[in-house]
């Protein structure tokens, strides 16, 4: 486990990460509904393409294996966010 999962995971024992994607952690987040706080994993989608086409895929697939089986994967409210960085 990196250290920024490390640290998340002290912040928040529930928040999920992504496995393989340490590099592409970039912080978190915190929310309230209600009464209900949410801290959850921020990962930056570019990150996550480039690890992705490291691994042999190419753009076109990268972007089609995160967002079906990355960031289509809602398993809760600690499930990670995922950002976009404009510019």
């Amino acid at each position: 486990m990196c250290e920024k999962a490390e640290h998340l995971a002290e912040l928040e024992p529930e928040a999920l990460t992504v496995d393989g994607f340490d590099d592409a952690l970039v912080g978190w987040s915190d929310s309230w509904t209600g009464h209900d706080r949410s801290i959850r994993a921020v990962y930056s989608v570019e990150k996550i393409l480039h690890i992705l086409q490291e691994k042999g895929m190419s753009r076109e697939d990268a972007e089609e294996y995160f967002e079906f089986n990355i960031a289509g994967a809602y398993v809760g409210k600690h499930t990670p966010v995922f950002i976009r960085e404009l510019g």
